[in-house]
C-alpha cells in the first residue's frame, strides 16, 4: 500500500502540559503526532489495517468514533488512524488553556502518547471511524483524571516509546 512520502508528509508535533489529574505530554516529553494525509483518501480500513500489520509495530484492535468524555491511557501509547469522515477533536482536556483542538479527516494519523486526553468534540460527517492500534503486547485502559487513578498515572514515566515507526519503520516522525 501506499502512504504519502516522508518527504511530502506533513506533521505536527503538540506538547501539551498536564491539567488538573491528566498528564498530558508531562511526564515523558513524547508529543502528539499527527500526520497530515497520510493515506490516500481511497483507503479502507482493511487496508489501513493491513498496512499497520505489514510494519509490525502495532496491532490494530478496534475500529470506532472516539468517545465524547475526555479520557487517557496509562497501560500504552495509542496509534489512531481515521478510516472514514471528518471530526473535531480535543487533546488534553477542554479546560486546559494549552490543549489543542483540531479538526480531523479521513487518511490522518494521530500518535497519541500515554496520558494525553483526547475527546470527539464534533462529528463532522455523522461517519467518523477510526481504525485504534497499540503497540504488539500492551492493552490499553480507560483514564479519567480522577484521584483513585494517581498510580496508574505514575507508571506512565516507565513505559517504553516505540523503536520503529508505526506507519513507515525503520523511519519515521515517531523516531526524531
Amino acid at each position: 500500500m501506499q502512504v504519502t512520502p516522508l518527504l511530502s508528509l506533513r506533521v505536527s508535533f503538540h506538547s501539551i502540559p498536564g491539567f488538573n489529574l491528566i498528564p498530558n505530554t508531562s511526564l515523558q516529553n513524547y508529543p502528539l503526532l499527527i500526520y497530515h494525509e497520510c493515506f490516500p483518501q481511497s483507503t479502507s480500513a482493511t487496508a489501513i489495517e493491513a498496512h499497520l500489520r505489514s510494519v509490525g509495530v502495532v496491532e490494530p484492535q478496534w475500529r470506532y468514533t472516539m468517545y465524547e468524555t475526555t479520557h487517557f491511557h496509562s497501560t500504552t501509547h495509542e496509534v489512531l488512524c481515521i478510516a472514514s469522515g471528518r471530526a473535531r477533536v480535543c487533546f488534553g482536556g477542554e479546560d486546559n488553556p494549552g490543549k489543542v483542538e483540531v479538526e480531523l479527516k479521513k487518511g490522518d494519523v494521530i500518535i497519541t502518547p500515554a496520558g494525553v486526553g483526547h475527546r470527539l468534540l464534533q462529528d463532522l460527517d455523522s461517519g467518523f471511524e477510526m481504525v485504534g492500534s497499540y503497540p504488539k503486547g500492551k492493552d490499553w485502559d480507560m483514564c479519567y483524571g480522577r484521584e483513585d487513578e494517581k498510580a496508574k498515572i505514575e507508571g506512565i514515566k516507565d513505559l517504553g516509546w516505540f523503536e520503529k515507526d508505526p506507519i513507515y519503520g525503520n523511519e519515521g516522525p515517531v523516531l526524531e
